[in-house]
């Protein structure tokens, strides 16, 4: 079998390869922009690496809407496309040769470090130098897994079972949103996850306005992984919880006759769709939304929602009204995929006949579950 070409630096240097997983809604694209600014600002070059089950993603938009190179890599997890991973590392090295790639994998995959860290060391330990696996949580969505919140939607237990296998293998646990966190439930989920998962290290941090994150930085930069257990998952388990979430993305252009607030209109279309979706008892894990005003300047308006009983949250805003944009969708919830499409479709119509003059045009949509994953590779910790 043909090799993948190099990926390391032309002058032999390895370049350090990070992780930043985490369930869906926990934060992660907002804090690799901050992990990448942070290396940015010291000097360093960064490639990014994003992933996705489909086409068509909102991390990857809005992470070049900050400067940053991004390479995205669509139809399956990192462990299920391997050898892209090495192209796209590949690719960034040959146009802006990275001293750290920066990978953000799916939300919903686990066992990232048998089949991602481990051959990544073992098979091209030349070419990168492997750092802890770091898995951020939404304070919420894990007080509520771990019992510490009775209120509000859960999940099914064999999706459960995924989220915790993540925890399970991480060398870094970062409670994330600290912005939003009370004391004593940050007191109490700290001492949870560290009765569950002692093998992590745990941090808090806020992504969203810089807190907390520079010890998060300095242990994944400066620390090596620890290699002293390797996660027991039974697959049935994982592809069946995997596959009871539902995804949709869809790219929608929006016109209009007039200029229109389309910060506020993405807040709208996110109200709608979480009502439709909550009126059916349907938990939402993670939706977002971008709007690009197709200026020259790149900028975006964003909005995310990561529960069924949450308010969306406007991430970015365009300062302008516009009266063009083409609008990105992604939207996982643990429902069927049909569903999650009629809803959209339905939220969509809505849209165009509540703003006066605004064409809604869907120009793609696609829906499905997650296949069950089928990893390049998948290695012991053990020393070769």
């Amino acid at each position: 079998m043909t090799q993948p070409a190099q990926a390391h630096a032309p002058d032999g240097t390895r370049a350090r390869y990070l992780m930043v997983g985490g369930f869906l809604g926990a934060g992660k694209t907002t804090a690799v922009a901050r992990l990448a600014r942070f290396l940015t600002d010291r000097g360093r070059r960064v490639g990014l690496i994003s992933n996705d089950q489909s086409r068509g993603l909102v991390d990857t938009a809005l992470l070049r809407a900050k400067g940053f190179r991004v390479e995205e890599i669509a139809g399956g997890c990192f462990c299920c496309r391997f050898n892209s991973l090495l192209d796209a590392a590949r690719k960034l090295t040959l146009e802006s040769r990275p001293d750290v790639f920066v990978a953000e994998p799916v939300g919903s995959c686990t066992d990232l470090v048998a089949t991602v860290s481990y051959p990544l060391r073992r098979i091209y330990g030349d070419r990168f130098d492997i750092a802890p696996l770091s898995v951020l949580v939404d304070p919420q969505r894990a007080a509520r897994v771990l019992g510490l919140e009775q209120t509000g939607r859960a999940f099914s237990e064999k999706v459960v079972y995924v989220y915790r296998k993540q925890l399970e293998e991480a060398d870094a646990i970062v409670v994330n949103k600290s912005d939003q966190l009370a004391a004593p439930l940050r007191d109490s989920l700290v001492s949870a996850i560290r009765e569950h998962f002692p093998r992590a290290e745990v941090f808090v941090a806020s992504a969203l306005d810089g807190a907390g994150l520079e010890p998060w930085f300095s242990f994944v930069l400066e620390s090596q992984p620890r290699r002293d257990a390797d996660l027991e998952l039974d697959y049935d388990q994982y592809a069946e919880g995997e596959a009871l979430l539902g995804w949709l993305n869809a790219t929608v252009r929006i016109e209009s006759a007039e200029p229109f607030d389309a910060n506020e209109t993405l807040l709208r279309l996110a109200r709608d769709l979480r009502d439709r979706i909550a009126a059916r008892a349907v938990e939402i894990a993670h939706l977002k939304l971008t709007l690009d005003a197709e200026d020259a300047a790149g900028t975006l308006a964003a909005v995310s929602l990561v529960r069924s009983d949450a308010e969306p949250d406007l991430r970015e805003s365009l300062f302008d009204r516009v009266d063009r944009g083409v609008l990105v969708l992604n939207l996982r919830a643990e429902a069927e995929p049909e569903f999650l499409s009629v809803v959209t479709e339905a939220a969509l119509a809505e849209l165009g006949r509540a703003a006066r003059g605004l064409r809604v045009t869907v120009e793609h949509q696609e829906c499905f579950r997650p296949g069950r994953p089928v990893p390049t590779h998948r290695m012991s910790g053990e020393p070769a």
